[in-house]
């Protein structure tokens, strides 16, 4: 059984008579300081070994948190690095949806003028082929007004409501 510090001083060693301690009891405490001495210094090398193990335990942790930290960090980085990335792919289509808006626009305007200016060409050619139909010899002046007076709303209800009134 190990020995406390308590034990030690109080453990009460007979004197023989005039010659000091007995030799047996002194002997036998000493035999049992030593086993207590020698059992807590194999506990401390136990403590200090498993210290050692915790310490190279605590080390690998700190090691895989630095690392996970890293991961972390740099996933936090890519995932930036994508969202910008698609901020600006998403710019870019705007930019181009735009562009060919504007493209669409120019060429649907252009369309339109040419349009116009085919109507206009057509309108003139109305006018004139009524003209001439106008001008046939051998009619009447009043007859020539009549014909053109009845013919200028059906001319006007053409021009003004686009080609398909003529073709129809």
């Amino acid at each position: 059984m190990p020995l406390t510090p308590v034990e030690i001083r109080h453990i009460d060693l007979r004197r023989a008579w005039l010659r000091g301690y007995r030799k047996p009891g002194v002997d036998a405490l000493l035999t049992e300081i030593a086993d207590s001495f020698e059992q807590v210094w194999r506990e401390r090398a136990d403590l200090s070994d498993r210290l050692e193990e915790l310490e190279v335990e605590a080390a690998k942790h700190q090691e895989l948190e630095a690392l996970l930290r890293s991961t972390l960090v740099s996933a936090e980085r890519a995932a930036q690095d994508m969202k910008e990335q698609a901020r600006r792919e998403s710019d870019l289509i705007v930019q181009e949806a735009h562009a060919e808006s504007r493209r669409v626009t120019r060429e649907s305007a252009a369309e339109k003028r040419r349009l116009e200016e085919d109507m206009v060409k057509i309108r003139a050619q109305l006018r004139a082929a009524l003209e001439s139909l106008g001008e046939w010899p051998g009619e009447k002046e009043t007859e020539k007004e009549n014909d053109l007076s009845a013919t200028r709303p059906v001319i006007e209800e053409v021009t003004d409501s686009g080609i398909r009134k003529v073709a129809g």
